[in-house]
C-alpha cells in the first residue's frame, strides 16, 4: 500500500514539475519582449490543404531581423525555427478553410510565405499579421522589401 501512494505521489508530482517547466519555459522566451502566438506549417504545396493537418503551435518573437520560433509543447530552449526577414517573401493572406478551423486559434489569419525557396504558412492574430507586416517591411535602407 505504502509503494503505491508513493508510486502515485511520485507520478503527480513529475506532472506537476513538467507543467510548471512548461510555464518557466514560456514566461522566459516571453521576457525579451516582441512575441506573439504563431501557428506554423512547414513546407506546404502550392494549393493549400483544408484538412488541417500540420500546424504546430508555437510563439515567435522578433529578434532584431529574425523571428524566432518555438514550438509551445517542447522542453527545448533553443527555437525551433530562425527566420531571417531578407529572405521572407509574403504572399497574399487567406482564412483558415474546413478543419483548419478547428487546427487553429480561433481568430486566426493565415498568411502564406516563400522563405528560401520553401513555402510555410504562419497562422496569427488579425493584430499580429499587422505587426509581422510592418516589420517585414520596415527593413534597413538599402535592403529590398519582400511582399508579393
Amino acid at each position: 500500500m505504502f509503494l503505491a501512494l508513493l508510486v502515485c505521489g511520485l507520478v503527480v508530482a513529475l506532472v506537476v514539475i513538467g507543467l510548471f517547466v512548461f510555464g518557466l519555459r514560456r514566461r522566459l522566451i516571453q521576457k525579451a519582449g516582441g512575441t506573439f502566438d504563431c501557428s506554423l506549417r512547414w513546407n506546404v504545396p502550392d494549393e493549400p490543404d483544408p484538412a488541417g493537418k500540420g500546424w504546430v503551435y508555437g510563439v515567435a518573437r522578433y529578434s532584431g531581423d529574425e523571428i524566432a520560433w518555438f514550438r509551445v509543447f517542447s522542453y527545448a530552449p533553443r527555437p525551433r525555427r530562425v527566420l531571417e526577414r531578407s529572405s521572407i517573401v509574403a504572399l497574399e493572406r487567406r482564412m483558415p478553410e474546413g478543419e483548419e478551423e478547428l487546427a487553429l486559434l480561433s481568430d486566426a489569419v493565415i498568411q502564406p510565405c516563400m522563405y528560401e525557396g520553401v513555402r510555410l504558412e504562419l497562422a496569427m492574430s488579425e493584430d499580429a499579421r499587422t505587426g509581422f507586416m510592418a516589420w517585414l517591411e520596415a527593413a534597413p535602407p538599402g535592403q529590398r522589401v519582400n511582399v508579393a
